[in-house]
């Protein structure tokens, strides 16, 4: 089993790849579709998620693995095929959220925990049978006035522990995703700090979890100020805080990290990726595990019109493909308009 998880890990992180995260729970893509007038129903989730995974050159090219929702596990395409099967003939790994969401923490004003773990163990064998080959699950974690506190860190890095514990034993990679939140006006050395912090912590409990780090996918946030910040950072010292801190905290046997873009624009979490990579001399992979970076173009370029489907292909590879380059370190700002 080590060497299993080991092998999907390695393949999640391949060069030139990295992961398409899809795993919108329903009300979030419905907001996203509200936002340009799509009516959101099983049927159009599903119409969506087909354009994405039938852009096969970039699917093939640049993504290694796919995080779906519970829903989209389960559903079949127009013709008939599964997700699932649609994704696998690509060459790439389904995987699946298996979180439930996050809930406040009590007397911890402002935070919040996820929960999920009850009938974890049940649902990963569920997914596995289903064709999931690893799963994820997102903590949230706030900077703030005096936050976050130390319980939120606990009660979160504990439940992401737990979960990939719970994962590996099923036979699933974790994809473990500590979230230090961009919302705030706290500065870059904070978000450092925090992040550090968070990640010292959340390797602790791994060890402590008896959870194999050959088998697993760290997705953290990037180092970055707040979005309220007045002090703006350059995406050199975005590169070079990040890179400190993760040199600090994660061990070289995990195969690799594959960031969350977090808010940040397209091309933003491009050039950032690709300067840690031009950094060099890491002893992990690092990759890409986008949601609106990677496929916000091409939602906006579909819009719900089955003509567009070209369009909105071209658009979602585009963005792999400059993906794809950043995660060797080989983008330039040239490439944005060339292809």
């Amino acid at each position: 089993m080590p060497d299993r998880l080991n092998a999907i890990a390695v393949s999640l992180v391949a060069p030139g790849k990295g992961i398409l995260a899809a795993d919108e729970a329903t009300a979030a893509i419905t907001k996203r579709f509200d936002a340009i007038n799509i009516a959101s129903t099983g049927e159009s989730r599903r119409d969506y998620r087909e354009v994405l995974f039938g852009a096969t050159d970039a699917m093939a090219s640049c993504i290694s693995g796919v995080i779906l929702y519970d829903e989209t596990i389960r559903q079949k395409s127009a013709n008939g095929q599964s997700l699932v099967d649609m994704i696998k003939a690509t060459g790439a790994s389904p995987g699946i959220k298996l979180d439930i969401g996050q809930m406040p923490l009590p007397f911890c004003p402002g935070e919040v925990v996820t929960e999920g773990l009850d009938g974890l163990e049940d649902r990963v064998a569920e997914y596995a049978r289903l064709g999931a080959e690893f799963g994820k699950w997102r903590a949230v974690i706030s900077i703030g006035n005096h936050l976050p506190s130390r319980n939120a860190v606990s009660a979160n890095i504990h439940a992401l522990a737990r979960y990939a514990a719970i994962c590996q034993q099923g036979g699933l990679v974790p994809i473990i995703e500590p979230d230090i939140l961009m919302d705030g006006d706290h500065d870059i050395d904070k978000c450092a700090s925090t992040t550090e912090w968070v990640l010292k912590e959340q390797f602790h409990q791994l060890h402590h979890a008896r959870v194999a780090l050959e088998g697993i996918i760290l997705k953290p946030n990037m180092v970055m100020p707040g979005n309220r910040c007045a002090t703006l950072a350059t995406p050199e010292e975005v590169a070079e805080k990040t890179v400190r801190v993760l040199k600090r905290c994660v061990p070289p046997s995990v195969p690799g990290i594959a960031f969350l873009s977090g808010g940040q624009s397209s091309v933003d979490a491009t050039r950032h990726l690709n300067l840690m990579n031009e950094i060099g001399n890491l002893p992990w992979r690092l990759t890409y595990s986008y949601s609106r970076a990677l496929h916000a173009d091409a939602l906006k370029a579909w819009g719900g019109k089955p003509e567009n489907t070209a369009a909105a292909r071209q658009a979602f590879s585009h963005r792999a493909r400059m993906n794809s380059l950043a995660s060797t370190g080989r983008w330039t700002a040239a490439h944005e308009k060339t292809g």
